[in-house]
């Protein structure tokens, strides 16, 4: 029995790390739960420093703006994984655009922080425990005229921590909403504005744990300037910049975050960006890269974060985006 609580008390441990290395809890702040919940998904939106929150990013949107998806035309199966010292996550998304309806998505996101060995008083392995992070999310969004987006996603989350030896099992289940809008200023300026809030709802409590912790609740706010006149000098270039900043509701510490892209062809795609994080231990600090190349059907995105956690640690984050569109 003592190794099994010390078996659990290392996944525990584990989980809640992802709290500090997603910069969900500093201190003398309320502790959140889910905190894996702030952690970056998508490697376009990583590589462009996680401000795209005006930007459309089909699938990718999910996680940062569910109004980015208002005005897909293609459905679309997409797969965003990576890689971090935290555990491996993935994230799969499935799209369906109806003319008349509007765009409906539903996903799936799993963060996997390992299995951990059990063992009985003799030091021999029983079984494992299994320690993971659950989201499984439904997105509706829709165009309002020709200018306006809005969207919004249901979310289940759970925290589970299954245990194969007979040792006992934790889990922790409660629903989240998030919600957005994006504006186009069309003819007035070739900029487009964003503003999304995340992880609204009822405290995630795991079982026989006396205390409940809020969601990570987040508003994120952000332009998007698509420059004139690239033309000029490098044919079917484009290049554009953005601009967000992520707070807690009361905006009382804005963290901004800035990023570009430069298109050819709209077919392969240089990236950066900055995280400006105030938390020097946070996952998602400081500079990022990606590249992304584009077919007809399929696009392949690709990212990494130069500091944060992970990259002190000795394991720099990765991570891939596989979206197929038909």
């Amino acid at each position: 029995m003592r190794r099994h609580r010390s078996s659990l008390r290392l996944a525990l441990a584990l989980a809640s790390l992802a709290g500090t290395a997603a910069g969900a809890q500093p201190s003398g702040l309320t502790t959140e739960g889910a905190p894996f919940l702030l952690l970056p998904v998508g490697a376009r939106a990583v590589g462009m420093g996680q401000a795209l929150v005006a930007d459309q990013t089909g699938t990718e949107a999910i996680w940062w703006n569910p109004a980015g998806i208002a005005r897909s035309e293609r459905r679309e199966v997409a797969v965003h994984h990576y890689e971090t010292i935290i555990g491996t996550g993935d994230a799969v998304p499935i799209l369906i655009p109806s003319s008349l309806l509007g765009v409906f998505a539903v996903s799936l996101y799993a963060l996997d922080y390992g299995d951990f060995p059990v063992t009985d008083s003799t030091g021999t392995q029983i079984g494992s425990l299994l320690t993971r992070n659950v989201v499984y999310a439904a997105t509706y969004a829709t165009p309002i005229g020709t200018r306006i987006n809005a969207g919004i996603t249901f979310k289940i989350v759970q925290f589970r921590l299954d245990c194969t030896a007979g040792c006992p099992s934790l889990s922790g289940t409660t629903s989240a909403l998030d919600f957005g809008a994006q504006y186009d200023l069309g003819f007035l300026a070739p900029v487009s504005v964003g503003v999304a809030v995340r992880n609204v709802g009822a405290p995630l409590q795991v079982n026989d744990s006396p205390q409940a912790d809020p969601l990570p609740t987040r508003i994120q706010i952000g332009v998007l300037y698509r420059v004139p006149g690239m033309e000029r000098y490098a044919r079917e270039t484009e290049l554009q910049l953005t601009g967000d900043v992520v707070d807690r509701l009361n905006m009382e510490s804005p963290a901004p975050r800035v990023g570009a892209e430069l298109s050819w062809r709209r077919r392969a795609h240089l990236r950066g960006g900055y995280v400006f994080e105030s938390a020097r231990s946070a996952e998602s600090a400081g500079p990022s890269m990606g590249l992304g190349l584009a077919t007809n059907n399929l696009r392949l995105d690709i990212a990494t974060i130069f500091e944060g956690f992970s990259t002190d640690a000795g394991k720099r984050p990765t991570y891939v985006s596989l979206r197929y569109l038909f």
